[in-house]
């Protein structure tokens, strides 16, 4: 099924149904009766993905800025790590996620390229300096000449998580509805593919693939799961249900699979719009295929790290915070 690669109307519908995605209204505190939240970092320019670094420290993109940004886990002090990024143009996208090889840092870059009015290469760029870079793979063509065979009007896809494994690199199109394998030499490939589940935020355990899936608008909780499969798999197997519009899942402590659910959505809003304010959460995987919430009310979270037994959460607004108390007794998934 193929779509023109640029066209008046296909420009004019993304600006409208992305543009929607406007900075986080003021954050409340996060509620929870065991974990305790700190609001660690404030003042992010579109806060995305998420790393920790070969240092220790954690690494966060900053989509409308077009940079990456190093942050203190400790202190919450913050320097800029590679600016020069291809910034947001549509009210999300740019630089969306960010990942270390050896000391070397990647990043993803999505909705910049012409389909969406834009003039830059939607792929994975290595940083060689602090306002240097070479792309790698180019995902934006490698999208156009292989369209999925779910709908879309974004030919480009709407890339969102990036997370390292041998040989290269696993990308999420939320858009594209797949995962997409992307090789060091830049080749890309599809590693599976799905109906309409929105899949966003990757963990990798051993040859197993964890993925969070948001769902379908209106992103109801029973769509919200994280699935797991291995490579070289055509379906993937449910590992817990039951949390709205997931956009990230991590392995904590212990191998205790989390998952951040950014919250209720407002029926009737176009796709691409974000959960309502203060209603997201970070949950943990229970063995009966359930979720748990740790901590509530977070403002619009976009990425999930674990440092030791301390999550950090980003968020749209372009906030960090630290959360304690959330270790618990490890998620043991069984691997049929």
């Amino acid at each position: 099924m193929g779509m023109p690669r640029r066209s008046g109307w296909l420009v004019l519908l993304v600006l409208v149904l992305l543009a929607s995605v406007v900075p986080a209204a003021a954050a409340a505190t996060p509620r929870s009766g065991d974990a305790t939240a700190y609001r660690l970092v404030t003042g992010l320019e579109g806060g995305s993905g998420s790393t920790i670094g070969p240092d220790g420290a954690l690494y966060v993109t900053e989509s409308a800025a077009g940079r990456i940004t190093r942050v203190d886990p400790r202190t919450g002090a913050t320097r800029t790590y590679a600016s020069g990024l291809p910034k947001a143009i549509v009210g999300t996208g740019g630089p969306i996620d960010v990942a270390f090889i050896g000391r070397t840092a990647y990043a993803l870059v999505t909705l910049v390229g012409p389909d969406v009015g834009g003039s830059d290469v939607v792929g994975i760029y290595r940083v060689d300096g602090p306002d240097s870079f070479t792309v790698v793979a180019d995902i934006g063509a490698f999208s156009i000449a292989n369209p999925p065979d779910t709908s879309f009007f974004i030919p480009s896809g709407v890339q969102y998580a990036l997370q390292t494994v041998r040989g290269g690199f696993l990308v999420t199109d939320g858009h594209h509805n797949r995962v997409l394998r992307v090789a060091l030499d830049g080749d890309v490939t599809e590693l599976i593919a799905f109906g309409n589940i929105v899949p966003t935020g990757l963990e990798v355990q051993g040859g197993t693939v964890y993925l969070a899936e948001a769902g379908p608008v209106p992103h109801l909780p029973e769509n919200g799961k994280v699935v797991a499969f291995r490579p070289g798999s055509t379906t993937a197997r449910d590992v817990a249900s039951g949390s709205p519009l997931l956009v990230d899942v991590e392995l904590g402590r212990g191998h205790r699979l989390y998952a951040l659910s950014q919250g209720d959505f407002q029926p009737g809003n176009p796709e691409g719009s974000p959960a309502l304010p203060n209603t997201g959460a970070l949950v943990k995987v229970n063995r009966d295929g359930t979720f748990t919430a740790v901590i509530g009310g977070l403002n619009q979270p976009t990425s999930l790290e674990f440092i030791g037994k301390t999550a950090y959460v980003v968020t749209l607004g372009g906030e960090i915070w630290k959360i304690r108390g959330v270790w618990g007794p490890p998620h043991r998934a069984s691997r049929r």
